[in-house]
């Protein structure tokens, strides 16, 4: 059984993740495969720079202040870039053999497809912002921008198939015990 995490900026999916490396479990972390696949595939390399333009790399390396310029310009941007990468990701996730992955847009990129079971973290909209505040050192208007560029927590929460509260007072260990109990999940 292939398994996705997903939750908003802020919802604490990477503290899931890691409680569940205590238990044995590897998460395929979609973000980061993304960027070290930008840094490291030659096809995505010449597709990049054909759609953004010659400095798209200098020396080799992505030039972040182009991509950020290009994707700042239209929603349609934004889309052509991910035309591009969401594929190169989730043939990386296919030949990985993991079973677990974690995406912040599972189901924004279609990756979900790939998976049988979606576990969605949540926390409270404010506990979110703050967290997302101090570990990124923005401005709350920076974080309310990115949150409205993901799906609700209730979009996601109503495709999803199973929740794991992460508000500071449940028992993040027990949600995943009972996840794992109620799909049969073996671990170690």
């Amino acid at each position: 059984m292939k398994i996705g995490i997903t939750g908003g900026i802020g919802s604490g999916k990477s503290f899931v993740c890691k409680r569940l490396k205590k238990q044995g479990i590897e998460v395929y972390d979609c973000d980061a495969a993304a960027k070290r696949l930008i840094r490291t595939s030659p096809i995505i390399y010449k597709e990049l720079t054909e759609l953004i333009g010659p400095d798209t790399y200098i020396n080799g390396k992505l030039n972040k202040a182009a991509v950020a310029q290009f994707l700042l310009q239209s929603e349609e941007n934004t889309k052509a870039i991910d035309t591009i990468v969401h594929p190169a990701v989730f043939h990386d996730f296919e030949n990985s053999g993991m079973q677990w992955m974690e995406s912040a847009i599972l189901y924004e990129s279609g990756i979900y497809r790939l998976v049988d079971k979606v576990i969605v973290v949540t926390a409270p909209e404010e506990l979110r912002i703050q967290r997302v505040m101090n570990r990124d050192h923005i401005t709350r208007e920076k974080v309310l921008q990115w949150m409205q560029r993901q799906w609700s927590q209730e979009e996601v929460k109503s495709h999803a198939d199973y929740e794991i509260v992460n508000d500071g007072k449940a028992d993040i260990d027990q949600q995943i015990e009972d996840f794992l109990h109620r799909h049969n999940v073996i671990t170690k």
